[in-house]
């Protein structure tokens, strides 16, 4: 089973995925949990860990927040109804949100990626991130940035074992 996570309310939740990709291509500035309208097969491949968020986005159509290109393999069971992989899904959140994000949306380089897919009180949320993409700049800088703190753990830890000798 996934692990536990706990949230800003010190709930536990059920991880399901995390696009780690996003946080390296965008610059996220606001976070929505939205929940995500599934079929019984879509649930169950959901359990089994089978989904990918790499190329995932949302968008709005006519009022109304859709998750495109979100990848939920196929169940081995349901063989009679199978679900199709990667078919728009709705996703459910209140009308002044989807407004928000609307119009966030309509400015230049934004965009609405998936961060994280979850259980929560038995139904799957997923975290939308709306952010801006980084360029090669930007990346480049989070690596340099990553890289000198993981060398200043290593040396931390290094310099403490040497204390205790």
């Amino acid at each position: 089973m996934a692990p536990h996570v706990k949230n800003e309310k010190g709930r536990s939740s059920d991880l399901i995925a995390k696009n780690r990709r996003a946080q390296f291509d965008y610059d996220i500035e606001e976070r929505y949990e939205a929940g995500i309208v599934l079929v019984g097969s879509e649930v169950k491949s959901l359990l089994n860990g089978k989904v990918d968020l790499v190329d995932a986005y949302a968008s709005v159509t006519a009022g109304e927040m859709w998750l495109k290109q979100l990848n939920i393999g196929p169940f081995e069971q349901a063989k009679a109804f199978p679900h199709e992989p990667k078919r728009p899904r709705k996703l459910l959140l209140h009308a002044s949100e989807i407004a928000q994000i609307d119009k966030a949306l309509s400015r230049q380089g934004y965009t609405l990626i998936p961060l994280q897919l979850y259980f929560k009180g038995g139904r799957v949320k997923v975290e939308l991130g709306l952010g801006r993409g980084k360029n090669t700049v930007d990346k480049r800088a989070t690596i340099a940035r990553k890289t000198a703190d993981r060398e200043a753990r290593v040396e931390m830890v290094r310099h403490s074992k040497r204390g205790r000798e």
